[in-house]
């Protein structure tokens, strides 16, 4: 499929649980005109405990240079998994690549949109790091956990897949009144910019909803969900939930 435009965030590139065959597929079987990486695309952190990177891991960078090289416009927004790079921005890379904080987006009918991972929006990623590194240790094991559970599910003969880590970040009391706040906050920012609309990652939750006439745009992730929003040539918003070829 060919798009306007492309928006992807937290791929988390380094760690074990980073879907990047299938990013690729996906990547293999869309172009666009501009692509938006929307921050955690590597993941810092986690190469700082133990890294995980795979050759997927390398292909997906060349992939994105390739796509450079062929003339879509890519842009890397970071985030606080990749803020090793902040203190190098903002940076142009050849004709094509740009890498920097935050970014401004106009779409086909006119409409401006703020570009932020989030993590700027995150009362405890950015006043309580401690807590946030922790609580990305939580989340881990979490995903370790979905291993032996779907055995176990696929032992009763039950083959849908069913994340814990998903079902505690949507069920969960805490967790769902932080996702709303955080939506909440990014939209409150847009409007007191004058944007018509944010696009944002952070919190792996794909999301197009309008909050009190603010468009609120999440790209979700390609740790779990596999998910990217796109702008079609004709200017409609879409979440594309990926299933790769190759599975």
């Amino acid at each position: 499929m060919k798009y306007r435009s492309i928006f992807i965030s937290d791929i988390h590139l380094g760690t074990k649980f980073s879907k990047a065959d299938a990013f690729l597929d996906f990547m293999r079987n869309n172009e666009s005109q501009n692509l938006y990486l929307v921050g955690d695309i590597i993941d810092g952190w986690a190469i700082k405990r133990r890294i995980k990177w795979t050759q997927s891991h390398s292909d997906v960078i060349q992939k994105l240079l390739r796509k450079a090289r062929k003339g879509t416009n890519v842009y890397y927004i970071t985030g606080n998994h990749d803020e090793f790079l902040r203190s190098f921005l903002p940076l142009v890379m050849g004709d094509r690549i740009f890498l920097q904080n935050e970014a401004n987006y106009t779409d086909l009918s006119g409409k401006r949109y703020f570009i932020t991972h989030g993590d700027f929006f995150d009362a405890i990623t950015m006043t309580k790091k401690w807590l946030a590194v922790l609580g990305d240790y939580g989340y881990d094991l979490l995903l370790h956990l979905n291993e032996p559970i779907q055995k176990v599910r696929k032992w009763l003969g039950i083959r849908r897949y069913w994340s814990l880590s998903k079902y505690v970040k949507d069920n969960i009391k805490s967790s769902v009144s932080f996702i709303t706040d955080f939506e909440t906050i990014l939209a409150n920012y847009a409007r007191q910019k004058k944007y018509d609309g944010i696009i944002c990652g952070h919190i792996h939750k794909a999301e197009i909803k309008d909050i009190n006439d603010i468009q609120y745009l999440n790209c979700g992730d390609w740790v779990e969900s596999c998910t990217a929003v796109v702008e079609t040539l004709e200017g409609e918003w879409k979440i594309i939930e990926w299933i790769s070829h190759e599975d």
